[in-house]
């Protein structure tokens, strides 16, 4: 038996997430006494698979075809439902984000798991195995037992840190039968954003709310995130302003976010908002109400002006840089 962890590629690369969601089924692995065996699906050459050897893979299993390179639900499941026979797996692993949102559950029919999404631990317990995860909007924490033989965990991003356990990480070719009938994905034409990093991809993101007060107050917002190299982001009612394109919007119905980093300037903290940012590493919030509800969620927290404090804050990092 192998732990079986899926780690999506972009553009042939992997980021941060891979890592930790090999360096999570390592430990697990350990726990279980047994390996860990990672699925790479997509065009993406051995000096990169190598490297989740670093991070405890015992072996990775390579799946690569041109026609692989775009996410089809039905086609990814059915690779790794046979990977996961081949190595005997009884606990599959997969990422908490749109990728995992769309095949955990197709998995889970078809091999008739168990299973629980947005996991921020290891198990608690392996006898019955009980993960935590959180609940409403991550107010709350709830221990859930999975019962069946074959479970199937989602992991919450960075709920669990990078952990190097160096390891040979053996790459071999793995050649799923694919059915003819099932329909394969074409990506007709891709445009992608220029000039201005991507919100979901942002390691640190600084998003501002109503207290700016006005979209001609954006400035000092869009300097720091240049200093900082971050994405710049929103609440919804700016978005719903119009003060800020709706791309920026993070929250329950905007984009979910889990930056390294996230600076919230004038954000009261809705519990919708919250929702789409409560995964982010560090929280740091700026707001004149020291009773508004982002401070109980964020890590640092300044009680004060918005327009005075970014410009000292912005004077500050580029003595830093100098």
């Amino acid at each position: 038996m192998s732990v079986l962890v899926y780690t999506e590629n972009w553009d042939g690369r992997f980021k941060k997430l891979a890592y930790e969601l090999v360096s999570y089924a390592s430990k697990l692995a350990e726990m279980l006494k047994t390996t860990t065996t990672v699925i790479s699906i997509g065009n993406v050459d051995d000096s990169e698979l190598s490297k989740l050897g670093q991070f405890g893979a015992d072996k990775i299993l390579t799946v690569k075809g041109d026609n692989l390179n775009v996410l089809d639900n039905r086609i990814f499941t059915a690779i790794i439902s046979q990977a996961a026979e081949r190595e005997k797996s009884e606990i599959i692993i997969l990422p908490h984000n749109n990728t995992g949102k769309a095949v955990a559950p197709r998995l889970s029919a078809k091999l008739k798991s168990g299973i629980v999404t947005g996991v921020i631990s290891i198990p608690v317990s392996l006898g019955p195995f009980t993960v935590v995860k959180k609940v409403y909007s991550g107010k709350a924490f709830s221990k859930v037992t999975i019962k069946t033989k074959i479970k199937i965990l989602t992991l919450a991003q960075n709920s669990y840190g990078l952990t190097e356990t160096v390891k040979q990480g053996s790459i071999e070719e793995f050649k799923p039968e694919i059915s003819k009938d099932l329909p394969v994905t074409q990506v007709m034409n891709t445009e992608k954003q220029k000039g201005k990093i991507i919100l979901t991809d942002a390691e640190i993101v600084v998003s501002g709310g109503r207290g700016m007060k006005s979209p001609d107050n954006w400035g000092p917002i869009e300097e720091l995130a240049e200093l900082l190299g971050a994405a710049t982001a929103c609440s919804r009612p700016v978005s719903d302003e119009g003060w800020r394109p709706h791309e920026e919007h993070t929250g329950q119905t905007g984009k979910i976010i889990a930056p390294n980093l996230y600076i919230a300037i004038g954000i009261s903290g809705a519990i919708q908002h919250l929702a789409g940012i409560s995964s982010s590493k560090n929280i740091v919030a700026i707001n004149t109400d020291k009773e508004a509800p982002i401070f109980e969620a964020a890590d640092y927290g300044i009680v004060g002006d918005a327009f005075k404090v970014l410009p000292e804050l912005i004077k500050a990092i580029k003595e830093v840089k100098s």
